[in-house]
């Protein structure tokens, strides 16, 4: 092959390669830049006597809607719930110090007329009812609630679980989601699993765990191995499919909250036969 028709042959593959990158370029979309993540500070966060816990809403909630708080169950004026029991509807004047965006003061003290579920089992989540709507809530003290995811989170998310007992923000990571935990007689299901570096200690039970990307409420903060124990009190294990046991030794998990957020109806009413409402009923429910 000539020297000529080498030239001409390269530079029409040149000039190819040219028209297609410049073709290319010209069709890329621009990058779409990420959303900037939710601010989070202590605003609609509510301090209890022995458990911190937040202001709340589903999504479709009304402003005149009765405002509810969410905490664990085991932090239920009542005790710890046993295996298998399920408190709902139950009257309560439980109170709620309701914080400033700083955390370091309290608006105002909130007061339950109700416990709409409380149980230990499967899941360990608390949600009161208020004597108070959203709107006058956000009128006198300029706090808007938190909305409750209404789906599933996904691995990797990054999370804060703002505890108001401590008047503190942990920075988390989703390590990932543990088929059962069980501590002592209790077992949850489908449980957050933090990341090592979530240091999450006693009075954080009850936090808001909340996604940072969103700002919306993924889950409740229950619980951490203490001291690497095996299924016991303050040492969760957890156990898979096949029955495996597995100790994560200073690691914390949080229960997941949309399926529970799922179960309240319009006029903040607890319905538990509405479509994707998969909280247990229990076999002691409790109605007063």
């Amino acid at each position: 092959m000539s020297r000529r028709l080498l030239g001409v042959i390269a530079a029409a593959v040149i000039g190819a390669s040219t028209v297609t990158a410049a073709a290319t370029m010209a069709s890329a979309a621009p990058p779409v830049p990420a959303p900037p993540k939710a601010a989070i500070d202590f605003t609609s966060i509510v301090a209890l006597n022995n458990c911190s816990g937040s202001l709340v809403r589903t999504p479709t909630a009304a402003d005149t809607d009765p405002a509810m708080v969410l905490t664990n169950g085991h932090c239920w004026e009542g005790g710890e719930p046993g295996a298998g029991q399920v408190i709902t509807n139950r009257s309560s004047s439980r109170t709620f110090s309701l914080l400033d965006s700083s955390g370091q003061r309290t608006l105002a003290t909130l007061r339950a007329t109700t416990v709409l579920y409380a149980t230990m089992t499967d899941t360990d989540a608390a949600l009161y009812k208020l004597n108070t709507t959203y709107a006058a809530i956000k009128q006198s003290y300029n706090t808007p609630a938190l909305v409750m995811q209404t789906d599933h989170p996904t691995t990797g998310a990054d999370l804060r679980v703002v505890s108001g007992y401590w008047k503190r923000i942990y920075s988390c990571k989703l390590d990932g989601f543990a088929y059962r935990v069980r501590e002592a007689e209790w077992t949850w299901k489908d449980s957050l699993r933090y990341t090592s570096s979530c240091n999450v200690i006693g009075g954080t039970s009850g936090s808001p765990v909340i996604d940072a990307g969103t700002g919306k409420v993924v889950g409740a903060n229950n619980t951490i191995n203490e001291s690497g124990g095996r299924c016991t009190l303050n040492n969760p294990c957890e156990v898979d499919e096949a029955g495996k046991v597995t100790v994560r030794s200073n690691i914390g998990y949080a229960q997941q909250t949309y399926n529970l957020a799922t179960c309240i109806a319009p006029g903040t009413v607890l319905d538990l036969n509405r479509p994707g409402c998969e909280v247990p009923r229990g076999a002691r429910s409790g109605r007063h």
